[in-house]
């Protein structure tokens, strides 16, 4: 008597989970086994239902420029309407199906990109967000990138790429940037790209569903 747990990705992020019981029929001692993991199956959905405000800590990252703070603007409900490059960092509590969600956006200037290793300590997801119409910066943030996922404080964090500016007529698509960025090469993580436009929203709710998925997906496995 065993059971099997498939978790399903689709591009778009929609995961299905099912439990699969193989058991004979007829033998009342593998109907009570049958039962009594079902009750454990239920019993950790429960869990992930029932624990309040569940902290997840985020880090956002990226080129200057890329549109950090506006997407952070966005995730919070407040004003875009006046930017200003950040200095240092900013940290935003975003409160979403019983999670909470702090997310600290670190300046991307040269000059700022060395203190980033600083804030890596406890981080449980990786956003870093892309500037889709420079495309002359394409091969510095893929080092960057790169560089980020060879840190041993990220090791296995899961990481959601924003293909931000969607909106402009010369952004290149999710595609082309995952192409370009070898994102099909990792292995050791689980990642997405997701296409958005900071100022205008589009694909933001979308990406921050995709958090939340990752984090219940993980404490499923973890609990």
């Amino acid at each position: 008597m065993f059971f099997v747990f498939y978790v399903t990705f689709s591009p778009s992020w929609n995961a299905r989970i099912s439990c699969v019981l193989r058991h004979p029929l007829g033998n009342p001692q593998r109907r009570l086994r049958r039962q009594n993991h079902k009750m454990g199956l239920l019993s950790i959905l429960r869990k992930l239902k029932s624990t309040p405000d569940q902290e997840v800590r985020i880090l956002l990252l990226g080129l200057d420029n890329g549109g950090k703070t506006t997407l952070l603007k966005q995730l919070a409900s407040e004003d875009i309407t006046h930017i200003t490059p950040t200095q240092g960092f900013n940290i935003k509590s975003v409160q979403s199906q019983g999670f909470k969600l702090n997310v600290w956006d670190i300046g991307g200037q040269r000059k700022i990109r060395p203190y980033w290793r600083n804030y890596f300590e406890n981080t449980d997801v990786l956003i870093y967000v892309i500037d889709s119409a420079d495309r002359k910066r394409f091969e510095e943030t893929g080092q960057e990138l790169a560089e980020l996922l060879d840190e041993e404080k990220l090791s296995g964090v899961p990481v959601l790429v924003f293909a931000n500016k969607q909106d402009l007529l010369t952004a290149a698509p999710a595609s082309e940037i995952a192409e370009g960025l070898n994102l099909h090469t990792i292995r050791d993580r689980v990642w997405q790209i997701q296409s958005c436009s900071a100022l205008t929203g589009e694909g933001v709710q979308v990406g921050l569903d995709n958090i939340l998925l990752l984090v219940k997906n993980y404490s499923i496995w973890t609990n």
